[in-house]
């Protein structure tokens, strides 16, 4: 298989290009930085910010993932300019390139729990009903809406994967990013961990071997094309994972009133309903336990 991917040197965009080098895929590597990872081969900086960076690149391959982006929620407030110009006209310029091309590739599309609205123990499903309360989660949603645009009227092939909440690592040190690197950036200094409010709302969690695996196994499958999949894993409340992170630290957990506008921004529980993904397989692809990895840090 041929491949290309935006985002290479970010936390899910390296694990699959990983994924990819070891399955012996041709992959293009691509990423803002001017340097890659060590062990990639075929890397180069490439801005989609810039629709000329963009254009130079031959999309006749069979899949790209675009895993470029900004993520954050009140930054984007006063970043809004270079979120809209990396999340949602990146995402065009290669759109817009890739129909030029007469491109047959089918673009591979992280998005998020965000574009959600959260539901107090309730599993989402695909369907379920919308809420964006970010800048963020807005990119995500505009660009799941321009995929299903330039696929009907042009012919683009797509697969979207709603990501909740990826841990673990796979490939260096940092043991993990967002939710669980915060948690594990404050028990390793020894200090303990601040959650707002009563820290009651759940997530999803997924193990990020569990979710490259999962990626890769769905797209081999045609029937995936043109369709969105929520990612699986386990359900926990924030103050259960902090907890278990707190015993094998040796940290306590300390909850804190909610600032007025992280408040406002609170998506309020949003676990994941993932059995179009097991119906599709036939098998269960989210299986490594948050409390194994944990104990195992």
């Amino acid at each position: 298989m041929k491949a290309i991917i935006f985002g290479a040197n970010g936390y899910i965009g390296m694990h699959i290009a990983m994924h990819a080098q070891k399955e012996n895929w041709d992959v293009s590597l691509f990423d803002v930085q001017e340097t890659g990872q060590t062990w990639f081969t075929n890397y180069q900086s490439v801005d989609v910010r810039k629709k000329e960076s963009i254009i130079a690149i031959n999309t006749n391959v069979d899949f790209i993932f675009f895993f470029s982006g900004l993520t954050g929620t009140l930054n984007a407030y006063e970043q809004y300019e270079n979120f809209i110009d990396v999340n949602e006209k990146g995402l065009l310029h290669l759109l817009q390139h890739m129909r030029n091309q007469n491109s047959r590739a089918r673009i591979i599309f992280p998005s998020t729990r965000l574009i959600y609205k959260g539901k107090k123990d309730v599993p989402l499903t695909e369907n379920s009903e919308k809420e964006c309360k970010t800048i963020y989660a807005l990119n995500k949603f505009t660009c799941e809406n321009l995929l299903q645009q330039y696929s009907e009227y042009f012919g683009i092939q797509y697969t979207i994967f709603r990501i909740c909440v990826p841990y673990g690592n796979e490939i260096n040190n940092n043991y993990s990013y967002g939710t669980i690197g915060f948690f594990l950036k404050k028990a390793t200094a020894g200090s303990n961990i601040s959650l707002y409010g009563t820290g009651e709302q759940r997530r999803t969690f997924t193990h990020i071997s569990d979710l490259t695996n999962a990626l890769f196994q769905v797209i081999s499958l045609p029937e995936s094309t043109n369709q969105i999949y929520n990612t699986g894993g386990e359900d926990f409340s924030l103050k259960q994972v902090a907890e278990m992170i707190g015993q094998k630290y040796h940290i306590g957990i300390e909850l804190a009133h909610w600032p007025p506008l992280e408040r406002l921004i609170e998506s309020g529980d949003t676990i994941f309903d993932a059995g179009k993904i097991g119906a599709l397989t036939g098998k269960n692809l989210f299986s490594k336990k948050l409390q194994e990895w944990i104990n195992q840090l």
